[in-house]
């Protein structure tokens, strides 16, 4: 028996923690050697690709002949391909389930925006639970569950974090995004950038396990797009539409299929370096989406669509690629879900998966591994709002207690509850005790203040998005992700955030603004208990409103602006809760500037 497998045998026998470094420890211990490569690989490389607002029928493999996605449906050859798996019907609660294991509202998550998408600190993520293991971890993209530190990545297990912690994004070329939650600009398309940071991270991480998280922002709007994807659709005539094709805005479909296709380019490269550093057959690739599609589209006729609960709206394609371990081409029907992807995968490297909270998912090793495994019957609940439905292997309960044959009725055209009132009246029993449970987790009113100045990180961001106008100051769009705060008038106005510093110190201050030449000269203050800074806006910066020159379909959310910064100075901050407040004390102009985001760096 050899040195690993005495090792293997002990941590078995002891239950001696199985990460990394314990197994490094074991081994010094035992042999007085060195983790040989081959030791080191033993423990796999782990790939997630998330895109967002992709529907289960926008890919070539299940079906449609609109689109072409050859490297995501090689995943499904090469791999396992989950024919009915469920997501949330909207972005932040499947980040959230896909990060803890358990359902979103556990967690704390209600919204996807004004601090309602933030995972509860009391929740172990995945990164947490592969960086405890030796891991290496790194997400790049949008992250959608919290903002300042401790929400923020880099607080919630992920050594490197590059994009954007909001819900959606303004603009997808050379946008301004962040490093380790410093203000950096993006470099090209951020789907490709994305994804050079991902295979950056691969290249320097060759020797070592790495967990890598990649959750895209496409086809989620702004329907932008390169020339090379977008001149694929603009005059191509779409085989297959939607089941209500009336509803369906062409354009807006041509575009989502042509963001598609751009993920689909660089899923491949992310293959390819797997290929190159030969690190394929020792890397688990994930893929799936985090709702129905965005728009009304083709997708196998399915009911709903993004923000429904119904099969349409939380279907989602799911592929796992492992060669060798997981059989290429292997097509499983039984249900599951994205709270089971932690169990999942921590059950396939070997790891432990000691968590905070016990999870509602389970693990689908067996599903992917054994020829006949046991397993039990189960139900999966999609929640959003104030609407649940509830899918078992064959039927699906709606919201209004209609019961579908999933089976012989994919599309829920016909209530079949009159027929089968023992089912119906279980899975509705099954949906009213999820509902007393988990959604008793989630406070009415949420008390939990924006926390900044983290003793342990540097830059906390406020943006506009977190605050609250006063006055006269209006949101610059209803959706508050990525907008900004303008027709700020009056010495009355004000901006506010409800706020908790974490610890004392100073901070350098520096607010994101546009002014035009004729309101420059105006004075605000910040404040925050009875610490004030003043400063006065000195240069004008009046740059166009930007976005839709590069928009293939009307958006609905802010266009966007070249912010500049102004540095204001420094301000003591004390630990305790409060209000964050701007207010303007002198306007020469007819309003003071337009507000993106307040930058804190801690100083001392």
């Amino acid at each position: 028996m050899d040195i690993v497998e005495l090792g293997k045998k002990i941590i078995a026998k002891f239950r001696i923690n199985k990460s990394f470094f314990g197994i490094a420890y074991l081994l010094f211990i035992l042999g007085g050697c060195k983790l040989s490569k081959e030791d080191v690989q033993q423990y796999p490389n782990v790939i997630v690709i998330l895109s967002d607002d992709q529907g289960w029928g926008d890919l070539s493999f299940t079906g449609n002949t609109n689109i072409n996605t050859p490297n995501i449906d090689k995943l499904a050859e090469t791999g396992a391909f989950f024919d009915r798996f469920y997501v949330c019907p909207v972005c932040s609660p499947t980040r959230a389930e896909f990060l803890t294991g358990r359902y979103h509202v556990r967690g704390g998550v209600y919204s996807t925006s004004a601090g309602g998408e933030r995972l509860d600190l009391d929740e172990t993520t995945i990164a947490e639970v592969f960086k405890n293991a030796g891991y290496k971890t790194a997400a790049y993209g949008k992250w959608h569950n919290g903002m300042q530190p401790p929400y923020h990545p880099n607080a919630r297990g992920f050594d490197d974090f590059y994009g954007f912690c909001s819900g959606h994004w303004g603009n997808y070329f050379n946008p301004m995004l962040e490093h380790n939650g410093e203000i950096v600009k993006g470099e090209g398309f951020i789907i490709d950038d994305l994804t050079n940071h991902g295979i950056n991270f691969i290249e320097q991480n060759r020797e070592n396990p790495f967990f890598l998280y990649l959750p895209l922002n496409t086809p989620h709007s702004p329907m932008q797009v390169p020339d090379e994807y977008w001149n694929r659709f603009e005059n191509k005539d779409l085989e297959m539409r939607n089941r209500n094709p009336e509803l369906e805005n062409i354009q807006h479909t041509k575009a989502a299929l042509a963001m598609c296709e751009n993920i689909d380019w660089n899923v491949g490269r992310i293959i390819q370096k797997l290929d190159e550093l030969n690190l394929s057959e020792n890397t688990i690739v994930l893929y799936f989406s985090d709702n129905g599609p965005n728009g009304w589209r083709w997708n196998d006729g399915m009911k709903g669509r993004k923000g429904s609960t119904d099969e349409g709206g939380v279907r989602s394609p799911f592929f796992i690629k492992w060669p060798g371990k997981i059989e290429g081409g292997k097509k499983i029907e039984t249900i599951a879900a994205a709270i089971d992807l932690l169990p999942t995968l921590t059950d396939l490297a070997g790891i432990e998966h000691q968590t905070n909270n016990p999870l509602d998912g389970v693990s689908l090793k067996p599903l992917l591994t054994e020829e006949s495994p046991d397993w039990n019957e189960r139900y999966i609940f999609n929640h959003w709002g104030k609407r649940t439905s509830v899918r078992n292997q064959k039927y699906r309960l709606d919201n209004d207690g209609k019961l579908f044959d999933m089976e012989n009725d994919p599309g829920q055209n016909n209530d079949v509850s009159g027929n089968f009132v023992e089912i119906a009246g279980q899975m509705n029993s099954a949906k009213q005790n999820w509902e007393n449970d988990a959604l008793a987790e989630l406070p009415e009113t949420d008390t939990r203040s924006f926390t900044i100045a983290h003793p342990d990180f540097v830059w906390t961001q406020i943006p506009a998005r977190d605050g609250t106008a006063h006055g006269n100051i209006q949101r610059s769009n209803r959706y508050p992700n990525c907008s900004f705060f303008t027709n700020w008038i009056s010495t009355n106005d004000s901006i506010t955030w409800e706020a908790e510093v974490l610890a004392d110190g100073d901070f350098e201050v520096t607010v994101y603004y546009t002014c035009p030449a004729e309101n420059t000269g105006s004075t605000f203050q910040l404040s925050f208990g009875n610490k004030k800074l003043v400063s006065k806006i000195t240069e004008a910066h009046d740059p166009p409103l930007t976005g839709m020159e590069h928009d293939r379909d009307p958006r609905i959310e802010s266009y966007v602006k070249d912010f500049k910064p102004l540095k204001m100075g420094s301000i003591h901050l004390e630990k305790g809760k409060g209000t964050l407040a701007l207010k303007a004390l002198e306007i020469p102009g007819s309003q003071v500037m337009d507000f993106r985001l307040l930058m804190l760096k801690r100083t001392i």
